[in-house]
C-alpha cells in the first residue's frame, strides 16, 4: 500500500515542479530578450544620475533648467526608460509570444494602460497584460477566421485590434494596475522587513534549492527584477539583483571538487569553473551538487554569507547581471560598490568552499560517481537538454538518443528537403525507421530537436535557434560524409539483416534497401517524405519532357547555366521569364549546389505563385562548371507547384544519392537514357 501511494505523490510533485518551471520559463521568455535594455538603463543610471561619477542633469533627470523664462525640471531618460520603455518591451514580447506581431501590438497597448494607472514601474503588470492581450486577440481573431469577405480583411483586422486594445488599456488602467500596485507594495514591504531585521540572507534557503531545481526564473524574473528595478529608481541600486546572480556559491563547490574530488568530476571541475565564474552559466555546477546533494548546504551557506556581506556594506547593482558572471556583476555594481561587491562574491566562494571541502574530503564518494548520469538528471529536471553539458561529459550537448532530426536551410523547401530525403533513406537502410527526419526554414526552428543538419554557411544563423541540439554542418547535400557518421553513431538495429546493416555506408545498396524495405515512415514525418506519394504530378503532361533534356549545355558560367535551365522551363510553358530572375535571387541567398556534381536552381518562396505547372529541366555540362567554388556537371531546373516541389526533390535525391546512377547519367548518350535513369520523376 505504501508503495502505491508514494508513486502518485512523486508524480504530483514532479508535475508541480514542471508547472513552476514552465511558468518561470514563460516569465523569463518575456524578460531575457529585453535584458540588453535593462542593462543599458542600469548603466545610464549608474553613470549619469546625481550621485553617479558623471552627473548629467539632462540624462539623469535631476535639477532644473530655464524654458521660456520658467524653471523646468529635467525629465532625463532614466525615469522614462523604467516607466515606459522597459514595461512596454516586456508587454510587447509577452503578446508576441502568444500571437505574433499582432499579439505584441495589443500587449503593448494593454501594458500602456497599467503604466498610466500606476505610480510604480509596471513590470509585473506588463507580464500580465502583455500575454493576456496577445492571447485574447488570438481568440477574437479565431471567431471570424475565414469568414471575412474579400476586400474587408484589413478593415476588420485593424479595427478589431484597435477596439480590443482600447478595452484592455482601460481594464489595465482601472483594474489590473491597482491590484498589481497593491501586490508590489506588499512584496516590497516584506523584503524591507527582512532587510531591517537582518534576515535577508535567509532568502538563500529558497533561492539556492530553486536554482538546482530550475525554479529560479519564476522568482528572479517575476519578483526580484521588478522590485529591484523600482529600488534603483529611488535609491540608485538594489541588492536584489545579486541574490541569485552571485557566482560565488557555485564556484566554492567547484573549487572543492578541484582539490578533493576524484575521477571525471575532478578533471572537469576546472573547465566548469571557468564557464561558471567568467561565463556566468550557473547550470554548469548543478550536476556536481546533484552527485552529492549534501553540497547544497555549501551553496546555501555561501549565498547567505554573500548576502550578509552585501547587506553590511549596503551594496547593490544598478541593473540585472545577466548572465551571472563576475564580469557582468562588476560592470553593473553601483558606483563606489565595486570593491565590496567583489568582496561579497569572494566571501560567498570562500564559505561555500569551506563547507564543501570537508564534505568531499571525509566522504567515501569523492565524485567518482557518474557525472554523465548526474547531468542527465539535471536535464530531466530542467525539462530539456543542457547547452553546456559537453563541458562536463566531454560529449555533445545532444549526446542522448537521436529521435528527431531536422534539416534546415534558408527557406526550408529546396536544399533542406533534398538533404532530409537522403538522410531519411540512410536511417531506414540502417534499420532506424523510428528516427523522424523533417526539413524546416531556419527562421522556423525551435529548440526541440535532437539533431540539426545545416549547410556550413548557415550554421551561425541556426545555432542560436537550437542551443540544446547537436549541430552538424555539411557542404554537400547529396553525399556528405557526415550523413554516414550520423547514422553510424546510432549503431545498427539488431532487427535488420546483414545486407541492410552494410547499406548504411554505401549509396547504391542504401537506395535499393530504401526502395524495397517494407518498413514505412511514421505518418508524423515531414511533408517532404509524404509528398512523394500524395502529390504526384499529372501523367497527362510529363514533368520532364524530352525537349527539356540537354546533354551538351552551352553555358560557361553559373549565371548562364541558371539562364539555360530556366529558359527550358519557360519554353515548356511552366513559368515565365520573371521566375528565372527569382532563380538568380535564390542563388544569391544560398547556393543550390547539392553535391554529386549536381545543382538544382529554383525560385524563391515568393516566386511560387509564378509557376503555372510543375516542371523540370535537365542540362549536362560534361567538362564541368564552377558553381561558387564547387564543380557542377548537371543542372536540374525545378519549378514545383504546391507540394510537387518537395515530391520532385525527394525523387531526384534518391537518384543522385546512388553513385552508380550518377555515373550512368554522366555516360548517357541519349535523352531516353537520361529519362530512364531518372525513372519516376514523370510518374
Amino acid at each position: 500500500m505504501s508503495t502505491s501511494t508514494e508513486a502518485p505523490r512523486r508524480s504530483a510533485g514532479a508535475t508541480a515542479r514542471m508547472g513552476v518551471q514552465r511558468f518561470g520559463t514563460f516569465l523569463s521568455g518575456m524578460v531575457m530578450p529585453n535584458i540588453g535594455a535593462f542593462i543599458a538603463w542600469g548603466l545610464i543610471t549608474a553613470l549619469f544620475i546625481e550621485k553617479g561619477p558623471f552627473p548629467w542633469p539632462e540624462v539623469g533627470g535631476f535639477g532644473t533648467h530655464m524654458v521660456d523664462g520658467k524653471e523646468v525640471a529635467w525629465t532625463g531618460i532614466v525615469g522614462p526608460m523604467i516607466t515606459y520603455l522597459l514595461p512596454l518591451l516586456i508587454g510587447y514580447t509577452g503578446g508576441k509570444m502568444m500571437h505574433g506581431h499582432r499579439g505584441g501590438v495589443i500587449g503593448a497597448i494593454a501594458t500602456m494602460g497599467v503604466i498610466a494607472g500606476s505610480s510604480v514601474p509596471m513590470f509585473i503588470g506588463a507580464m500580465i497584460m502583455g500575454p493576456l492581450g496577445g492571447w485574447t486577440m488570438k481568440k477574437i481573431d479565431s471567431l471570424w477566421d475565414g469568414k471575412i469577405k474579400p476586400g474587408f480583411e484589413m478593415l476588420v483586422n485593424n479595427f478589431s485590434a484597435g477596439i480590443w486594445g482600447l478595452i484592455l488599456a482601460l481594464i489595465g488602467m482601472k483594474g489590473v494596475a491597482i491590484a498589481v500596485t497593491a501586490f508590489t507594495g506588499l512584496l516590497t514591504k516584506g523584503l524591507d522587513a527582512l532587510v531591517s531585521a537582518g534576515l535577508l540572507p535567509l532568502t538563500a534557503l529558497v533561492i539556492e534549492p530553486a536554482k538546482i531545481l530550475f525554479l529560479n526564473n519564476a522568482l528572479n524574473h517575476g519578483i526580484l527584477t521588478p522590485i529591484g528595478s523600482e529600488q534603483v529608481q529611488s535609491a540608485g541600486k538594489s541588492i536584489l539583483f545579486l541574490l541569485e546572480a552571485n557566482p560565488g556559491p557555485g564556484m566554492g563547490v567547484l573549487l572543492a571538487y578541484m582539490l578533493f574530488g576524484r575521477g571525471a568530476a575532478k578533471s572537469s571541475a576546472f573547465g566548469a569553473g571557468i564557464i561558471h565564474f567568467f561565463g556566468g552559466i550557473h547550470e554548469i555546477y548543478f550536476p556536481y551538487v546533484l552527485m552529492k546533494p549534501q553540497l547544497l548546504l555549501a551553496t546555501i551557506g555561501g549565498s547567505m554569507a554573500g548576502i550578509a556581506t552585501l547587506s553590511l556594506f549596503h551594496d547593490g547593482l544598478t541593473g540585472p547581471a545577466a548572465p551571472g558572471s563576475i564580469i557582468a556583476v562588476e560592470l553593473m555594481a553601483a558606483q563606489g560598490d565595486k570593491l565590496t561587491v567583489g568582496l561579497a562574491v569572494l566571501v560567498a566562494t570562500a564559505v561555500s568552499f569551506a563547507i564543501a571541502a570537508p564534505i568531499l574530503k571525509f566522504s567515501k564518494d569523492k565524485g567518482e560517481g557518474d557525472l554523465t548520469a548526474a547531468t542527465s538528471r539535471m536535464e530531466e529536471m530542467k525539462g530539456k537538454k543542457s547547452s553546456v553539458a559537453s563541458a562536463l561529459t566531454g560529449t555533445a550537448a545532444a549526446s542522448g538518443p537521436i529521435r528527431k532530426v531536422v534539416f534546415a536551410c534558408d527557406a526550408g523547401m529546396g536544399s533542406s528537403a533534398m538533404g532530409a530525403s537522403v538522410l531519411r533513406n540512410k536511417f531506414k537502410a540502417a534499420g532506424h525507421p523510428e528516427v523522424s527526419v523533417t526539413n524546416s526554414a531556419i527562421a522556423n526552428l525551435t529548440d526541440e530537436w535532437d539533431l540539426v543538419v545545416v549547410h556550413q554557411d548557415l550554421a551561425d544563423r541556426a545555432q542560436p535557434k537550437v542551443p540544446s541540439a547537436r549541430l552538424v554542418t555539411v557542404d554537400n547535400f547529396m553525399n556528405a560524409p557526415e550523413y554516414d557518421q550520423i547514422v553510424a553513431s546510432l549503431g545498427t538495429s539488431s532487427e535488420t539483416s546483414d545486407d541492410d546493416a552494410a547499406a548504411a555506408g554505401h549509396h547504391a545498396p542504401a537506395r535499393r534497401a530504401a526502395e524495397s524495405s517494407p518498413v514505412q515512415r511514421p505518418a508524423a514525418e515531414a511533408p517532404a517524405a509524404g509528398a512523394a506519394a500524395s502529390a504526384a504530378p499529372s501523367a497527362s503532361a510529363p514533368i520532364l519532357p524530352a525537349e527539356s533534356v540537354v546533354l551538351q549545355g552551352r553555358a560557361a558560367t553559373m549565371e548562364e547555366a541558371i539562364d539555360e535551365a530556366g529558359g527550358l522551363l519557360v519554353a515548356a510553358g511552366a513559368v515565365d521569364q520573371s521566375y528565372v530572375s527569382a532563380m538568380h535571387d535564390r542563388e544569391k541567398s544560398v547556393s543550390t549546389y547539392m553535391g554529386s556534381f549536381l545543382a538544382i536552381p529554383h525560385g524563391t518562396n515568393e516566386a511560387k505563385d509564378l509557376i503555372r505547372t510543375s516542371a523540370l529541366s535537365f542540362v549536362r555540362y560534361p567538362t564541368g562548371l564552377d558553381w561558387n567554388g564547387k564543380e557542377v556537371k548537371v543542372v536540374i531546373g525545378i519549378a514545383g507547384k504546391g507540394k510537387d516541389h518537395l515530391s520532385l526533390l525527394s525523387r531526384i535525391a534518391k537518384v543522385f544519392s546512388d553513385k552508380a546512377a550518377v555515373a550512368k547519367i554522366m555516360e548517357a548518350r541519349t535523352d531516353e537514357e537520361i529519362l530512364s535513369i531518372l525513372g519516376k520523376v514523370n510518374d
